[in-house]
């Protein structure tokens, strides 16, 4: 493992103890060239998996280009970090054992939707107009109407 900090390759593991989640094992690392203590999560990858984009196009899944995504729609919004890891490591965990090594990548938007709006309705929005390609205010105004669903119409009328 290299270090962060000054490239070398002369690491020691000082600290070993699995994530909360059970997901992945934390390594606590100091350098022996610079003395810089840094942090390395590694996690088990039960299969391959190959990301079929809505083009036909193949590329390896990216848990990091993943978590990215679904951290973008939960910039600056109340929902700890653990929950998130916990979002993004069952989205993977499902991917892994649904037994196919194709996935095409609407399914992986949809598992984010349906993780995000657990999470927190605003993070969903956001990821929704992205993923859905909103292009004008009244998609926006079409997905709330979902959102708050038959109990939100028969408010309005009243």
């Amino acid at each position: 493992m290299r270090c962060p900090f000054c490239g070398g390759s002369e690491t020691q593991v000082k600290d070993s103890r699995s994530t909360e989640d059970d997901t992945a094992i934390r390594r606590r690392r100091i350098c022996s060239s610079c003395g810089g203590r840094f942090t390395t999560f590694e996690r088990v990858q039960l299969r391959e998996l190959t990301v079929v984009k809505r083009s036909g196009r193949r590329v390896p899944f990216d848990r990091e280009k993943l978590m990215r995504s679904v951290q973008i729609a939960m910039r600056k919004r109340p929902v700890e970090p653990e929950r998130v890891e916990r979002m993004v490591s069952g989205i993977v965990r499902q991917l892994e054992s649904s037994g196919e090594a194709d996935i095409q990548a609407e399914d992986i938007g949809n598992l984010v939707m349906e993780g995000l709006k657990a999470l927190d309705d605003v993070a969903y929005v956001r990821f929704a107009s992205v993923y859905k390609n909103f292009r004008e205010a009244r998609d926006f105004e079409a997905l709330l109407d979902e959102m708050s669903g038959p109990e939100g119409a028969l408010l309005e009328d009243d």
